[in-house]
């Protein structure tokens, strides 16, 4: 008769021992940390790109640690095995430390070392446990400290997770670039303070939002560009203690192929250990960019509003009943979204900012919740991105006749007259057109200051939007007018 299988093992740390699930990767360390910070409720596996950037680090230590002759080749190959596992996105479910936690990153560095050795162990034909043959902190952890381990793997992770926000952005901007050509010709009311301005095309409002996302586009790969500046080989405060001299340039090289990120040594590994001010003005890209999205969803929000008493100029998808006592309201609630994403990110930035400013000497203990806020501020956008283009921009339509109806009775258009009829008469033209209702147009000609050839052909779509220059005046027909001439 076969034995039960045991429902734990015990394993032993410098505290004591404690029973784990015989079915865990994870081990004591781990056990530990599960107890000790119970507080976000949410496990590091939330990242995908956090934890594959663990194990990325795990990977390149343990070729490097190869090369150098600090690991033997079987253990060595172990270790790089199960981490490509976890990179490939299997075992995540075992990293399950809080991401807000203490110590500055250890219990994740701990979970790490833990899970890739227990998944090599089993590779191996041995049980979970058996450290003797295979340590979480003598072998997978070689060379390393969670010193360097961790601000490396957020970096890393970071990188991975950017060029997916990246290319959501890339789609966003597409859509909004659409949109500008399916409006080219759609003339409009600009506003500036909320008042009525000068005339432009709806597609030169949309073209706008693409050129100021495209923008940060770029901004987002220069600031990312300072966190590959890492501090692998620096150990514990940046000395290199317990390391080999090769082993900095050897693990940079692997984790360099592994990535595919250009990754470098830092100069000083002890200002480096010390420093996260690329933090910072990465978390500093975000919020500019999600401010952005922001101005852009407040903008959606006015130009479809009503949409019988307000702007009503576009008319945005419905997504779902606006009210439960109104029949028939339909909210922005896509925007909406939007909004408040952009809220959390800028919240997000003054938590990154302060956890920065935070850190003592040799090192900065606050990295969790750097991290935590950061991967948090990009998954957010690049969902928040998604539902902005899925749900919202590829849908909009313009409301063609009320834009028109506006253009028509708008006194901005007299802007376009002033080279021919001087501002004081385009004044006085613009005063009595607000008081009478009548189109400004009909009141240049009636005044005899143009004639209605030439009014046409500067209050055309193209001449008033800008898309065709005015290039030399035409004889004003009498220089001034008085409000009663005007008349």
């Amino acid at each position: 008769m076969s034995l039960p299988t045991p429902a734990t093992r015990t394993e032993t740390d410098s505290l004591g021992s404690l029973e784990i699930p015989a079915d865990a990767y994870w081990g004591v360390h781990t056990a530990r940390a599960l107890e000790n910070f119970p507080v976000s409720q949410r496990p590091i596996s939330v990242y995908r790109d956090l934890v594959r950037g663990l194990a990325m680090v795990k990977q390149a230590s343990a070729r490097a640690n190869r090369d150098i002759g600090a690991l033997d080749p079987e253990r060595a190959d172990l270790i790089d095995r199960a981490s490509l596992r976890v990179i490939d996105g299997e075992f995540h479910d075992q990293f399950v430390v809080g991401v807000v936690q203490g110590g500055a990153g250890t219990s994740t560095n701990m979970n790490a070392n833990e899970v890739i050795t227990n998944i090599a162990l089993e590779m191996a034909g041995r049980e979970k446990g058996d450290y003797a043959y295979l340590s979480p902190i003598d072998h997978t952890n070689r060379s390393q400290s969670t010193n360097d381990v961790y601000p490396t793997a957020i970096k890393v992770g970071l990188g991975l997770d950017l060029q997916t926000l990246l290319d959501e952005l890339g789609l966003l901007r597409a859509s909004f670039l659409a949109k500008a050509v399916e409006f080219h010709d759609v003339l409009k009311v600009g506003r500036t303070q909320l008042q009525d301005a000068v005339p432009m095309t709806l597609g030169q409002e949309f073209h706008g939002f693409a050129t100021t996302l495209g923008e940060d586009l770029e901004r987002l790969g220069e600031n990312a560009s300072l966190l590959y500046e890492i501090n692998m080989g620096a150990t514990a405060i940046g000395t290199g203690i317990t390391t080999h001299p090769d082993y900095r340039a050897s693990v940079v090289r692997h984790l360099r192929e592994i990535t595919g990120l250009d990754l470098s040594s830092a100069v000083d590994l002890v200002e480096s250990t010390s420093d996260t001010g690329a933090f910072m003005s990465f978390s500093s890209s975000l919020k500019r960019n999600a401010i952005k999205l922001s101005k852009i969803s407040n903008d959606l929000r006015l130009l479809s509003s009503g949409p019988q008493a307000g702007f009503g100029e576009i008319n945005l998808p419905p997504r779902q009943a606006g009210s439960s006592i109104m029949p028939g309201k339909v909210n922005p609630v896509i925007p909406e979204v939007v909004n408040q994403v952009a809220f959390a990110v800028a919240g997000a930035d003054l938590t990154v900012t302060m956890a920065v400013e935070g850190g003592q000497l040799q090192l900065n203990a606050f990295e969790p919740i750097i991290a935590h806020s950061i991967f948090q501020s990009i998954t957010w956008m690049r969902r928040a991105m998604r539902t902005l283009r899925v749900n919202c921009i590829d849908g909009i339509t313009a409301n063609h006749e009320r834009l028109g109806a506006m253009v028509g009775s708008s006194v901005g258009v007299v802007t376009a007259l002033t080279p021919f009829i001087g501002y004081a008469a385009a004044a006085a033209l613009a005063k009595t057109a607000l008081l009478t209702h009548r189109n400004v147009g009909d009141l240049v000609v009636e005044a005899g200051l143009m004639s209605r050839e030439e009014v046409d052909k500067q209050l055309s779509p193209a001449r008033l939007s800008g898309l065709q220059a005015i290039t030399a005046a035409i004889p004003i027909v009498r220089p001034d007018v008085d409000e009663d001439a005007a008349r």
